[in-house]
């Protein structure tokens, strides 16, 4: 009788979860730049050969491990307020960026600035998809008239989303779920349809 353990299948799927609960761990304890493929491997108990078999890199480790959290994809809700729906995802999202785990996700960040390779693994796994989650959501916003018809709907991803990520990255400020209300009211100023301007003239006599 074949065990679960002699399974290939199963032994693959363990070997690749240690992968990256390894690559997490250590660059919460030492950073991303003391943490290497062969110490990922060690702390996995696996062979390098077979990391480089799934990723070319300990950065596309981390990208994987950090999409596999799920952290940075809490779904968009649908009750009928845009505002509500968006504060909730946000204040989610500034929730995480508070954590210890959120530092590797900035670092990772970091160094994507100087390899191309790990830059577009971060936009196609980490930031495409929840840009799109968010330009949907938005989209049947303006289409129940809650928000402008005219309005960008990339330049509102950005804009809303860029507070976030400048705390989290320069430490200018800490990142805090208060934040999101004051960034919502800020931009939703600009962002409600425009009641048209009573004509006025003079009438002639």
């Amino acid at each position: 009788m074949t065990t679960q353990s002699a399974n290939p299948r199963y032994r693959s799927e363990r070997s690749h979860k240690a992968i990256l609960d390894a690559a997490l761990k250590l660059c919460l304890e030492q950073g991303f730049a003391k943490t290497s493929v062969d110490a990922i491997a060690k702390e996995a108990g696996v062979g390098k050969q077979t990391i480089y078999r799934w990723w070319p890199s300990k950065t596309a480790v981390l990208v994987e491990a950090i999409n596999r959290l799920g952290a940075t994809s809490v779904g968009f809700p649908d009750t009928g307020d845009i505002y509500a729906d968006l504060r909730t995802q946000m204040v989610a999202v500034a929730e995480y960026f508070r954590t210890t785990e959120s530092s590797t996700y900035r670092e990772v960040i970091g160094a994507a600035q100087s390899d191309p390779a790990a830059a577009q693994a971060i936009l196609d796994t980490l930031v495409t998809p929840r840009v799109q989650d968010c330009r949907r959501r938005l989209e049947r916003a303006q289409q129940q008239g809650q928000i402008r018809a005219d309005a960008d709907l990339d330049d509102v991803v950005e804009l809303i989303y860029a507070p976030l990520y400048y705390r989290l990255l320069l430490g200018t400020r800490p990142t805090a779920p208060e934040q999101v209300e004051v960034i919502l009211n800020l931009v939703f100023d600009g962002l409600r349809p425009r009641t048209p301007e009573p004509a006025s003239g003079v009438s002639g006599s």
